[in-house]
């Protein structure tokens, strides 16, 4: 046995003739009468006790202890009676992943896990809990893919505790859980005129992101991040995509691309002209920020945009003040009334000229991995699920390849 029982009931005393007998303590009738005691893998003694009539459980207990133990899976009682928020706040503090992550996933899990089941004991855990937090998410008007990610957060804190030896297994892998559901949306690319439409409707000292957007594919973060000293190459007709402007908790800090992907774009000739005619009009700004995070070490870029009183673009005010009334002026969105403020339009954010490159090239017949490439995703795979539907139909092919075909075999009259 991993331990052995005490009866706090009854103690055995040697008598006046020598022989050893049982007699009453003065715990006798009070309380739980059975203690059940072992040494833990750390050395640690720890116990249970359990009340009269029940020794059966207190030795179905310590065998269960010494199987555990036996097999590597035994589980400091005291330990996992660490909650899930007090756990997930260890666990954030210790990620080494991108801090703009951290902030996002630490957001997910205090708006949405934590109000749900972050009093909950680890070792209380039961797969219908999860099932019953997936169904609270679905309820409500969480997006699917954001619902998905909370899982995601909260699945890997807990698989994360199974590793400390605090969970025996984690309940979301039981078959009875799945995640929550998403519903499938396809990408509708903007036409041509819409892009120009906004572009034209965007202050002429922005327009130039917006051809960089809908001709290179970047995202608008990067577009904030170009520099004039090492962005572009009109020589080879490329741009070096090096960096990003990101918030972290409100701070703005330069940082690698997303997925720490550098990469070379093609940049077409209309878009080195408008590039060329903006920085003619608005001369690059240095620019000084911190690296990666807000206390990282200083550095500086010569920026290719700038606001209007020569610092750096705010995604926020931008986004408000110069692309929401662009996309009024466009008819994509409605404007608002007076005192009202601009309606949701995440479908129409600066993503929607990256979608709108990504058909583009498909359109022409670009490969799959190379417009994976150019649009910094972190596996051909990915670009494969968002945009597979604007590839040109294989029937459409198919036809085009054998009248082609017919075509030059016709004899000549």
């Amino acid at each position: 046995m991993a331990g052995h029982i005490q009866d706090r009931w009854f103690k055995t005393e040697t008598g006046a003739d020598g022989k050893p007998r049982r007699v009453k303590t003065d715990r006798h009738g009070v309380g739980l009468r059975y203690r059940a005691r072992y040494v833990g893998p750390d050395g640690a003694e720890r116990s249970k006790s359990f009340p009269d009539r029940q020794k059966r459980l207190a030795d179905e207990w310590l065998a269960q202890i010494e199987a555990d133990m036996s097999r590597g899976q035994y589980i400091n009682p005291k330990a996992a009676r660490t909650t899930f928020e007090q756990f997930a706040d260890r666990w954030l503090r210790m990620q080494t992943t991108d801090p703009s992550t951290q902030v996002l996933v630490e957001t997910r899990l205090r708006l949405h896990v934590f109000p749900r089941i972050g009093r909950r004991p680890l070792d209380s855990f039961r797969p219908s809990h999860i099932q019953e937090l997936v169904k609270e998410l679905e309820a409500t008007p969480i997006a699917g893919g954001y619902a998905r990610n909370i899982y995601s957060d909260m699945r890997a804190v807990l698989s994360a505790a199974v590793d400390d030896g605090l969970l025996s297994r984690n309940p979301c892998e039981a078959k009875s859980v799945r995640p929550p559901a998403v519903e499938a949306r396809r990408v509708v690319p903007w036409l041509p005129e819409q892009v120009f439409a906004v572009r034209a409707a965007l202050p002429e000292r922005y327009r130039a992101m917006a051809d960089i957007g809908a001709g290179c594919g970047l995202r608008q973060g990067e577009i904030i991040g170009l520099a004039e000293d090492d962005a572009l190459d009109f020589e080879t007709g490329t741009v070096r995509v090096l960096r990003q402007v990101k918030l972290i908790r409100g701070k703005a800090v330069f940082a690698p691309p997303k997925c720490n992907k550098e990469r070379d774009v093609p940049l077409p000739g209309s878009v080195a002209a408008a590039v060329r005619a903006h920085m003619d009009g608005c001369k690059p700004v240095p620019i000084t920020l911190p690296w990666r995070t807000p206390d990282g070490p200083k550095v500086t870029y010569r920026l290719l945009f700038s606001n209007t009183v020569g610092g750096l673009v705010w995604k926020s005010n931008f986004n408000i003040q110069d692309w929401k009334p662009a996309l009024a002026a466009a008819g994509l969105i409605p404007t608002p009334s007076r005192g009202e403020s601009w309606a949701s339009a995440r479908e129409h954010g600066m993503h929607a000229l990256r979608h709108f490159y990504a058909s583009v090239l498909l359109d022409a017949g670009e490969s799959i991995r190379a417009v994976s490439d150019y649009l910094g995703h972190a596996d051909p795979a990915l670009t494969l699920r968002v945009y597979a539907h604007l590839m040109p139909n294989s029937q459409d092919r198919a036809r085009k390849a054998v009248d082609q075909l017919f075509q030059q075999g016709e004899p000549t009259t």
